[in-house]
């Protein structure tokens, strides 16, 4: 990192890493692969622990910001929190105003994501193609249950943002696809948009406590079983296409009086939309913002590899 060079790619690889990580399709761990500083990320995150404590209290904060490769996470961590609260606003008007086109991006950001992991991890063996099975079935079976709106207290905040940033280091599994099935997507992306600090710093401080218990789980399960996770991820991706197919018949049920409702959604076909929800399918610009997404994760990993950045082949 002694370039000024080298560390605006690493800044820029930030901004990709959050800019993705605000959709539910690709996460930002896939970015990081892509990119070539997944080890480097994993590693880092590993590195707050007594030890580093221990070299804080002897040998002082200089060593100590060595020790947790410092200035990788500083700058890295910049480009991520410019991205999301630059692109919020943004994806909140999307939302509101081009949902259907919206979500049909997502879908095809998660279908590009699912080819690049199993192209860099082909499940060849028969349990591999199992576990795919099997996240597979796992997903589709939450695709026809009713999601549960948590309430807004600071709990459940907490339990979200926990879940949500060890998910975003996963390659495959977004945080905010964690957030859509949490029912608190919109309310984090409001969030964001309108800055309310409240609720980002209790999702921040649940992250960073999920981060630290589970980092190291995740890194070992990576070191020693990641086609087995790949394939496990990349079937939940794909059996998660149920869950986000864009047009969608809606019902929501109050459960009690926290807040609490359970969305009830049955998938419909395009062409029966509109007689089936009184809307307009837009079936054309739909498709098209399908294949810009497929297009997304090609596009990032020719660029990755034009500029000599994936550096861990499958790694």
């Amino acid at each position: 990192m002694k370039s000024i060079h080298s560390q605006l790619l690493l800044f820029l690889r930030g901004v990709a890493m959050g800019a993705v990580d605000l959709v539910p399709g690709v996460s930002a761990g896939t970015i990081a692969l892509v990119t070539g500083i997944y080890g480097d990320l994993i590693n880092a995150i590993k590195s707050f622990n007594f030890t580093a404590l221990k070299i804080l209290k002897n040998d002082g904060i200089v060593a100590a910001w060595q020790h947790i490769n410092g200035q990788f996470l500083f700058i890295l961590l910049s480009g991520i929190l410019f991205s999301l609260f630059t692109f919020a606003g943004l994806m909140r008007f999307l939302l509101a105003t081009f949902p259907l086109q919206l979500w049909c991006f997502f879908m095809g950001l998660i279908i590009s994501s699912v080819i690049y992991l199993l192209r860099q991890n082909p499940p060849s063996k028969l349990y591999l193609i199992g576990l795919l099975i099997m996240g597979i079935l796992i997903a589709s079976a939450f695709s026809v249950m009713p999601s549960a709106i948590l309430g807004t207290g600071y709990a459940s905040i907490f339990i979200a943002g926990s879940i949500a940033l060890c998910a975003m280091i996963l390659p495959g599994i977004s945080g905010s696809f964690i957030l859509v099935l949490l029912g608190l997507y919109p309310m984090f992306i409001d969030a964001l948009a309108s800055f309310h600090m409240d609720f980002l710093i209790v999702f921040a401080m649940g992250g960073i406590v999920g981060l630290m218990l589970l980092s190291r789980i995740l890194s070992w399960l990576m070191s020693h079983y990641k086609a087995a996770v790949i394939a496990t991820m990349s079937g939940f991706l794909l059996g998660s296409l149920s869950i986000i197919w864009p047009w969608k018949n809606i019902a929501t049920t109050v459960i009690s009086s926290e807040n609490q409702l359970a969305v009830g959604a049955q998938n419909i076909l395009p062409q029966n939309y509109l007689a089936t929800v009184g809307q307009e399918p837009y079936l054309l610009s739909s498709s098209v913002a399908f294949v810009v997404g497929l297009l997304v994760v090609l596009l990032i990993e020719r660029l990755a590899y034009r500029s000599g950045l994936n550096q861990e082949q499958g790694a």
